[in-house]
């Protein structure tokens, strides 16, 4: 044999043997991977037919995703349903025979039964001659909440989403983003019927399949005043809530020929040009915050705006999350409007539920999760929620004085969201709104401009942050305040505290 035909011998000796390598390796360590892998037809049919796969239930026990015999005439055993359909869609997603989202994607190898975590207990059902079922993971929302969180958006009828959290936790109360779909449409065994589906919600100008609350994104407005006066309050010790600031009523920005205005034209404080810094907040003086901001600089507000976890790309909960965004501006006159959220800066609603978390956790930002406990289908626990900490985005003074000033923009009657301190009774409620200046409306918008809320409740020992932004809604007090007041008054009557 000459020297070429030995190399090219070699050569397919080695692919062969490779070959055997990935193979051995494939059928050997790798099944629970390839099993799980989304659009795995092959693993979905058998899986289907093999195990029950396991239910998505709320925190308060209500089923949201659960799979029952099928009654189509295929070969499929099993047929996935959703009871509350286009309300839980954001947190279940869906399962289908090309694919899954959502929750059902994140925890697919525990929902299906092929996580390893299960193999003990699928030999005790072999043994036995039970039937195997998949884990049943019960997720943070409380459906109450959920409710008045779905019910709200639906009948403001705008896109837009919600998102509650537990500060002390992090753990994921409500979740819900309008318009939204049917995923009991998509779990169908006809992939003909599928695809057409499929195909219709794709091409929806609404976008229903878009979940907002994780991934849309959305100009912040006077909600990142809360960004900027941390920055303030830790980058100058001596400054309290009840310091003077400059507070013109016209601002002129620098290098520029443009000027600023408060909203309306709106006079700060007395009109004198200085006022309380807790005043400026309340009132939400766009002058005011646009000057601290020049005067902080670009990275000073960025380094906060990533301590209440913006520029984070790796955050999941654990359905990954759109980044919120700040964009260090090139100039002065574009820091002043990043400071009061109208540069390039972009938040999620989950965002905005973590900027008041952090607050009302004494500056403690809680890693945002949405699991609270996987069990198998002997009842035993095989994963459970263990908070723990994103980031310590302020001090605890810094967190006590921006609890004042978000309590007084609730509470104090130059307060922007003053109309709503009543509508809870017995609860005070902090917040900060905000009106996102968008430039264009959108499919069946009034306003250019989106609604944002920030909030959390009680003062006194705040058990739930709220974010809300809706798109086109106009102004944050007029349409995404009372949303987030309804959540808060749903889980406060949830655990007894109305």
């Amino acid at each position: 044999m000459n020297r070429a035909l030995r190399r090219i011998s070699l050569a397919v000796l080695v692919m062969f043997v490779l070959l055997l390598v990935n193979v051995n390796y494939l059928q050997g360590f790798d099944t629970a991977s390839l099993a799980s892998k989304p659009g795995n037809s092959r693993a979905f049919y058998a899986a289907q037919n093999q195990y029950q796969r396991g239910s998505i239930i709320t925190s308060d026990g209500k089923v949201i995703a659960a799979s029952r015999l099928s009654t189509g005439n295929d070969s499929i055993k099993y047929q996935r349903y959703y009871p509350s359909g286009p309300e839980y869609a954001p947190v279940t997603g869906y399962y289908t025979i090309f694919g899954a989202t959502g929750v059902e994607a994140a925890q697919n190898s525990l929902l299906s039964g092929n996580d390893s975590s299960l193999d003990v207990r699928k030999v005790i059902d072999l043994v036995t001659g039970k039937t195997t079922k998949g884990a049943t993971v019960q997720v943070t929302v409380n459906s109450k909440a959920q409710d008045a969180a779905w019910n709200a958006l639906k009948a403001l009828g705008k896109p837009g989403a919600v998102v509650a959290l537990n500060p002390k936790t992090g753990a994921i109360l409500a979740m819900a983003s309008y318009p939204s779909f049917d995923p009991n449409t998509l779990a169908i065994h006809d992939g003909a019927k599928l695809n057409k589906v499929d195909k219709k919600l794709l091409t929806d100008p609404a976008q229903p399949l878009l979940n907002r609350a994780l991934q849309g994104t959305y100009p912040p407005g006077s909600t990142f005043k809360i960004v900027t006066s941390s920055a303030l309050l830790t980058q100058s010790p001596s400054t309290t809530i009840n310091t003077s600031v400059d507070s013109p009523t016209v601002l002129t920005l620098p290098q520029t020929n443009n000027v600023l205005h408060n909203d309306q034209g709106e006079v700060c404080g007395d009109g004198s040009g200085q006022a309380p810094l807790i005043t400026a907040f309340a009132q939400s003086c766009d002058t005011t915050f646009a000057k601290i901001g020049m005067q902080l600089g670009a990275n000073a507000l960025n380094q906060m705006a990533e301590q209440f976890g913006m520029n984070d790309a790796n955050l999941t909960v654990p359905m990954p999350v759109a980044k919120s965004s700040y964009v260090i501006p090139p100039s002065q006159a574009e820091t002043a409007y990043s400071a009061i959220g109208q540069f390039d800066d972009t938040v999620t609603p989950l965002q905005e539920a973590m900027f008041a978390a952090a607050v009302a956790n004494g500056g403690t930002l809680m890693k945002p999760d949405l699991v609270q406990q996987v069990t198998a289908s002997d009842l035993s626990t095989v994963q459970g929620m263990s908070p723990s900490v994103l980031s310590h985005a302020i001090s605890s003074s810094v967190a006590d004085s921006m609890k004042q000033m978000m309590l007084a923009v609730v509470q104090q009657p130059e307060g922007t969201a003053y109309a709503f301190r009543q509508d809870v009774t017995g609860i005070e409620i902090a917040g900060k709104t905000g009106t996102a200046e968008t430039g264009t409306a959108g499919t069946g918008q009034v306003s250019p401009n989106d609604a944002v809320f920030t909030s959390f409740a009680p003062f006194a020992n705040p058990n739930i942050s709220v974010g809300v932004i809706i798109q086109g809604g106009g102004y944050g007090a007029a349409a995404a305040a009372p949303i987030a007041v309804q959540v808060i008054k749903a889980y406060q009557q949830a655990v007894g505290n109305q």
